[in-house]
Order: C-alpha cells, then sequence, then structure tokens
C-alpha cells in the first residue's frame, strides 16, 4: 500500500485550510493510499464532526518528530529522514521552517501569502530543491510568483450539501450571517465592525428594522477575552446574536435561513502591503452562494476570485458603499434573483467534489 503523511504545525485550529489539506488526503485514500499525520494526539473524530470529511480508514497518528523543527541536531534531521523515506507522499504546511525531505514527493501547501513564511534563502532553496508548492488560490499563487516561487493552484470544494440546495425552494428569513473564527488578530473576521455597521443599517433604513445579525464561528480557550468584548458590545441587544462553535448541521441550517452573508475579513486593509491580512479565497462566502443568500464581500484577495461584482454577488471598498448595496437589494428583487441563480451554478460548476479530485490526481499522481 502507498503511504501519504502530512505535517501541519496549525492542525489543532481545524480552519479552512485543514479542511482543504485534508481533503486532499481524502482523495489519495480513495486511490489506496494509507493516510498518516504527525501529531500528538488523535483528531479524526473532530475533523469528521467539523468538517464532515470522512476517512474510511482510521488516521494513522504518528509521533511528532517536528516539534523541535528549527533545531540542528544532527540525531533529529536523521530521524527525520529516515521516518520520511517510507512515505510515496508528503505534505507540509509551512510555519516559515524547513527542512529536507526523503519521501518520494514533497508538497509545500500554502495556506496564507506572508512573506515570512516563504523566504528564499540559499539553505531554504538547498531544503525545498525536492518539493512544490500548492497553493489555495490565484491570489496567493500571484504573491508566491513575486516571491520567486512557482506554485500550483487546487481550489476547495463544497461539501455535497450545500452543491445539493435547491435555492428556489428555501424559506429564507431576516437574517444577516456571517461566519469566521472569533479571533481579533492577523486574519481577522472583523465581527466588532461588522456589529456597528449593522446597528447604523437599523438606524438609518427601515427596511432592516426586522432583520437579525447572526455572527457564527470557531471559538478556541486563548480568544475568549476577544469574545467578551464582542459579548459586551451588543449590550444584550436581541437582534444580534452571537453563535460560537456551531455543528457542521447547525451551521448548515443558518446558511439555508439566511437572505444576506457579509463577509468583511481584510476590511480597511490594504492587500499589496499586508496581503496575509486578507481573505485569501474564501469557502464561507462560497457556502453562501451556494446555499442562496445574497454575498457581499469586501473587495481584497481571494474574494475577488468567486464575486463577479453585481453578476454573482457584491464587492464593496467601505461602510459607506456596502449600506449603500445592502439598502439597494430589498428594491430590484428580479436582478437580484438572477444573481442567486448565477452565483448558484457558478459554485457547482466549479466547487463540486469530482472537479477537485480530478485537479488532485492529475497533480499528484500523474
Amino acid at each position: 500500500m502507498k503511504k501519504a503523511a502530512l505535517y501541519d504545525p496549525y492542525l489543532n485550529t481545524l480552519g479552512g485550510g485543514e479542511k482543504h489539506i485534508l481533503s486532499i488526503l481524502k482523495v489519495l485514500e480513495d486511490e489506496g493510499f494509507e493516510i498518516n499525520i504527525f501529531w500528538d494526539k488523535n483528531l479524526q473524530s473532530q475533523i469528521e464532526n467539523r468538517f464532515r470529511l470522512q476517512f474510511v480508514n482510521k488516521l494513522r497518528v504518528l509521533p511528532n518528530i517536528f516539534n523541535n523543527l528549527g533545531s540542528n541536531n544532527p540525531q533529529g534531521l536523521l530521524k527525520k529522514l529516515i521516518t520520511l523515506k517510507g512515505f510515496d507522499i508528503f505534505f507540509y504546511v509551512t510555519d516559515g521552517s524547513y527542512f529536507f525531505s526523503s519521501a518520494k514527493k514533497n508538497y509545500v501547501f500554502c495556506m496564507v501569502p506572508n512573506k515570512n513564511l516563504y523566504k528564499r534563502s540559499l539553505i531554504n532553496k538547498l531544503k525545498t530543491f525536492n518539493y512544490r508548492f500548492i497553493t489555495n488560490s490565484y491570489f496567493t499563487q500571484n504573491w508566491l510568483k513575486k516571491w520567486e516561487i512557482k506554485s500550483e493552484v487546487i481550489y476547495p470544494y463544497l461539501n455535497q450539501d450545500f452543491i445539493d440546495i435547491k435555492i428556489d425552494n428555501l424559506k429564507k428569513e431576516n437574517i444577516i450571517l456571517s461566519v469566521g473564527r472569533f479571533y481579533g488578530h492577523l486574519h481577522s473576521k472583523k465581527q466588532s465592525i461588522l456589529i456597528n455597521l449593522f446597528n447604523k443599517l437599523k438606524q438609518t433604513n427601515d427596511m432592516f428594522k426586522d432583520f437579525k445579525l447572526i455572527l457564527a464561528g470557531g471559538l478556541k480557550e486563548e480568544d475568549k477575552s476577544y469574545f467578551a468584548e464582542l459579548e459586551s458590545s451588543i449590550k444584550n441587544n436581541p437582534d444580534i446574536l452571537l453563535k460560537p462553535n456551531l455543528s457542521y448541521s447547525e451551521l448548515f441550517e443558518l446558511y439555508k435561513k439566511s437572505k444576506i452573508y457579509i463577509h468583511l475579513a481584510g476590511f480597511g486593509v490594504d492587500e499589496n502591503k499586508n496581503p496575509e491580512q486578507v481573505e485569501h479565497l474564501g469557502i464561507a462566502p462560497l457556502e453562501a452562494i451556494a446555499s442562496g443568500c445574497l454575498t457581499f464581500c469586501y473587495n481584497a484577495g481571494g474574494p475577488k476570485e468567486i464575486i463577479e461584482n453585481e453578476k454573482k454577488g457584491f464587492l464593496f471598498n467601505s461602510q459607506e458603499e456596502l449600506i449603500s448595496m445592502l439598502s439597494n437589494t430589498q428594491l430590484n428583487k428580479k436582478k437580484l434573483g438572477q444573481i442567486k441563480i448565477n452565483a448558484k451554478k457558478f459554485a457547482v460548476n466549479n466547487f463540486n467534489y469530482k472537479i477537485f479530485s480530478k485537479k488532485v490526481k492529475e497533480l499528484l499522481l500523474i
């Protein structure tokens, strides 16, 4: 049996990037590979519950030989080389450190266009001479190209549940939804800004007087102080609901009920100066358009690849522009209906598992 392995130092976050790389491993399992993960505990049940990603065979959890990745200990380096020699394919999600690999095929999976993660020193070029780079979007790919790294794009896919939604049959409620992990640093989803914007929208436009804002996303222990700040800012407003750590089913139902989806990741950031702080692709906006939500994204980064303004959704540059766009959504029903149809068709035709699987096999197995 052929063997594939993954080391992702961010695995326990179980975010969109983790689902993406684990989905690549799932394709390999379907092709007969044994799947191995270097980690300190078994996350299979969390992976299945969070992503609905079912591995037929148990994920083999191997001792994390990469804990001291930056160490120059010859014994540790030798152990890595001996261990990796047993794998046909090895994936690494870099934290800026690199190492020699003796696996037959080696890939760096690039989630974030952060230059600090891809320093092309002579030693790093030597360490990665037998690696190829895979990115999650053309936005990320273009930045890697500027840093003299050639890469291939593998888009993520939408779960079949989202593909199968018949948007004409949905009973939508007056809900504005936003989905993203609750944390206030770096790649923040800007929940605090959205709360203020929603309050302003309610005060200035009677068309939204019966709307609710629902903010959903993962919440980790270290981010609870940020979450508490959000709770404080809401001040028991019954029209604003925070929904941390929802199950897959609960979130799926929210998408189906919501009329509007807003994605503020990267808001206020100059993508030419800080590309790592804007959305790198945007799986949540894709799930939203597949669910028949009118979708609004900040005009930067990956969302520009998936949202064609006023044809598949809306791209905005400022709070004022977003409020104006939202106000107009209550007017031209025929145009908005066509936008939702266009967006749904785009999501189904470009982000289904069949296309994803075909791309993975073309790049990794041929």
